[in-house]
């Protein structure tokens, strides 16, 4: 595993677009935000532009991402947004540029793909919490505070569940990888498969309908994902309620697939696309205690 310093006051932070396209003010308005955290920022060249539904041609996002690994001056990389798009450069990312020099990456949603990418290729720790445009300026924001905790201190962050119908007794530690479901579902067969014995996966999912999340779910059971976890650490379903089959829900889903895996399950976890997230990290330690209600993650910043 490698670590990336954490940010301190100055630091420069590159804001990239390696998906969808991003609304100027989206991107001025995290500017903002982490000017008020004492940082520096400097926006991608093609970061707001436009080709088809992504934020620029694959050679131009990849330009900006592999800029901002390579620039020895940046420090921290956070992705403006989600949407789609981040699959189809991942496999040219400057892997080299990552071992070289680590940079505390953040994001989430679309961005699990270079989550996923960063931690197969180099080991390297991520943020999974807020992107660019979902950074609220709002004071006492608890997403951008978590946030801000997150990539800028060394602190242990203590995930207090919501009451859930899914939930598995017991307690797992292990390094927690994943994110949001239907990009790890379709990562299954790329390089980028994580080794995931004894860790515990954390996924999460916005807008899919109940049978979509169990399609997803039979994909990574399929590849194998699923048979030698140490837990399952359930974040937000954002949106998916049911509307082909109205019987079924998303947690009667979730806990007919993880429920029988015979490993602790916490479901309730405020993590993912919901009005208020907590930002995460991702290749490290953590530690899920579903008697308790708690998933406990060790800082992805060192």
């Amino acid at each position: 595993m490698i670590k990336a310093g954490r940010l301190r006051g100055g630091d420069l932070v590159a804001l990239v677009a390696p998906a969808g396209a991003v609304p100027p003010e989206q991107a001025a308005s995290a500017e903002r935000i982490l000017a008020g955290w004492g940082l520096r920022t400097r926006v991608g060249r093609h970061a707001l532009g436009r080709h088809t539904f992504l934020s620029g041609t694959d050679d131009e996002r990849l330009t900006d991402l592999n800029d901002a690994l390579r620039d020895p001056e940046v420090r921290g990389v956070l992705c403006l947004r989600g949407g789609y798009g981040t699959q189809r450069i991942v496999d040219r990312i400057d892997v080299g540029a990552v071992r070289a020099d680590p940079k505390l990456v953040i994001g989430f949603s679309d961005i699990t793909a270079l989550h996923m990418a960063l931690w197969c290729e180099a080991g390297l720790a991520s943020v999974h919490g807020p992107t660019g445009g979902t950074l609220r300026e709002f004071p006492a924001c608890p997403s951008t505070a978590a946030a801000r905790r997150a990539v800028m201190t060394a602190d242990p962050v203590v995930v207090v569940a919501d009451p859930d119908p899914v939930r598995r007794p017991g307690r797992a530690e292990g390094v927690l990888l994943g994110g949001n479901l239907t990009l790890l579902a379709s990562t299954a067969g790329t390089r980028h498969r994580p080794d995931l014995s004894g860790a515990i996966l954390l996924i999460e999912e916005v807008n899919e309908e109940p049978y979509r999340i169990d399609r997803s779910i039979t994909q990574l059971k399929r590849a194998g994902w699923l048979d030698r976890l140490a837990g399952v650490a359930v974040g937000q379903f954002t949106d998916c309620e049911p509307r082909k089959y109205p019987d079924v829900t998303a947690a009667r889903v979730l806990a007919d697939h993880l429920c029988d895996l015979g490993v602790p399950v916490l479901g309730g976890l405020p993590i993912g696309h919901g009005e208020q997230q907590t930002a995460v990290g991702l290749g490290v330690p953590a530690i899920l205690d579903a008697d308790a209600g708690t998933l406990t993650v060790e800082p992805a910043a060192r």
